[in-house]
């Protein structure tokens, strides 16, 4: 007979893919998994009521030595595809707002340095963000310009040995407090999309001209705080424009090596969802029997239980193409496409299945499936990534 541990252990991975990582692989799942589970759980609904970031875990986060996650050198652990997607589905399982924090300053702000700097810049800025002795954000998306970044309207002119930028920027996760902020703007001499770094000094300021506002009012990733950037004549030094990102087509470079955290997130997210809703239908009794018991139920479970095999299915073969450098743009986009829908449909169907219990914190259902509406949205929307596997398919462009 099956035990409650045997139930425990086998379902969420069941088809045992955790079985083929390898002794590193594993050790940084176990070592995150503690942390989100000893660490975070504990204190984030508090934070996540109070639309608070737990500043608390700066200091054991960077002791775990996950941060810069595939990034060789510099202080950074240079892990496998694999291994990444384990520090964003384990940290996910606990919370989506520290994730996106990972994914914020190690992928989207240290990757873009790794990828788009000098030499000289990647050693100036990386270690200090592989320590988390600063934090980074990375700007982006506008107003008027989301799924369309592209488009993006900020600009940057040349004078003498500085750069003057101006325009907005929106959404910015850390973009009122981070130390180092890789921003895009359009370069006013040749129409060029480049990336500056904006840098606070030693007292904590930033360059005049850069004037952040906190986003209020989210009802998802309310642990982590996004910024509304108004940007008015703001000067740089030369030394400060990522000298590799000649165009958009080098952002776009960043945004697929990160959209892969995206899709691991929401395996996260829908594990977390779905053990939550197996215990509860274990220990929820109605008309005298577990809710487990009844077939409506097991019903959905089963189903929950597929839709989450194939998300970790997909999650695990984007892992191995990434690896061997065979992953494309469509590829990653189908996948964050599907595991995006599959795990907002998990994290709904076990909200449901909890009843009103389902709708309050202390059963964090709630928040993963708030916080899964935010990961359906960034790194791409559906209806984005639909249409990028679509011009793929078909070799026509919809939306250029």
């Amino acid at each position: 007979m099956t035990t409650t541990a045997d139930r425990q252990t086998a379902t969420s991975d069941y088809f045992r893919l955790d079985d083929d990582l390898t002794p590193d692989e594993t050790a940084i799942r176990d070592k995150v998994r503690a942390f989100a589970e000893n660490r975070v759980l504990p204190v984030i609904n508090a934070y996540w009521e109070k639309a608070e970031f737990p500043e608390e875990l700066l200091g054991p986060l960077a002791e775990l030595n996950i941060i810069g996650t595939t990034i060789k050198g510099y202080g950074c652990p240079g892990m496998s595809r694999k291994a990444a997607g384990m520090v964003a589905r384990e940290m996910a399982r606990a919370d989506g707002s520290l994730n996106t924090f990972l994914g914020i300053h190690s992928n989207l702000c240290m990757g873009a340095l790794n990828l788009l700097g000098s030499a000289e810049q990647r050693e100036r800025w990386l270690p200090p963000l592989a320590r988390i002795e600063k934090t980074g954000a990375f700007a982006l998306t506008e107003p008027d310009h989301g799924s369309d970044s592209v488009a993006l309207e900020t600009q940057a002119r040349r004078e003498g040995d500085s750069w003057v930028l101006t325009g907005r920027k929106r959404w910015i996760g850390n973009g009122h407090s981070a130390d180092i902020i890789v921003l895009f703007a359009r370069n006013t001499a040749d129409g060029n999309v480049n990336a500056f770094v904006i840098e606070k000094d030693a007292a904590g300021r930033y360059p005049e001209g850069y004037s952040p506002t906190v986003i209020s009012g989210k009802v998802g990733k309310r642990a982590i705080l996004q910024a509304d950037i108004e940007i008015t004549e703001m000067r740089i030094p030369d030394a400060n424009r990522l000298e590799l990102c000649h165009s958009f087509r080098d952002v776009s470079r960043v945004l697929q090596a990160t959209r892969g955290g995206a899709a691991w997130e929401a395996v996260g997210h829908a594990m977390a969802a779905f053990e939550i809703a197996a215990d509860y239908a274990l220990s929820r009794y109605q008309f005298g029997k577990p809710i487990a018991s009844y077939q409506l139920v097991q019903h959905r479970l089963a189903n929950m239980l597929s839709e989450l095999t194939t998300m970790q299915l997909l999650c695990t073969r984007m892992a191995e193409l990434a690896d061997q450098d065979k992953l494309t743009n469509a590829m990653a986009s189908m996948v964050k496409m599907a595991t995006a829908q599959k795990g907002k449909w998990i994290c709904n169907e076990a909200r449901d299945l909890l009843g009103g219990n389902g709708l309050l914190l202390e059963n964090h259902v709630v928040r993963h499936m708030t916080d899964m509406e935010v990961v359906s949205t960034y790194e791409g929307t559906d209806s984005m990534q639909a249409l990028i596997v679509g011009r793929d398919i078909t070799g026509i462009s919809a939306f250029n």
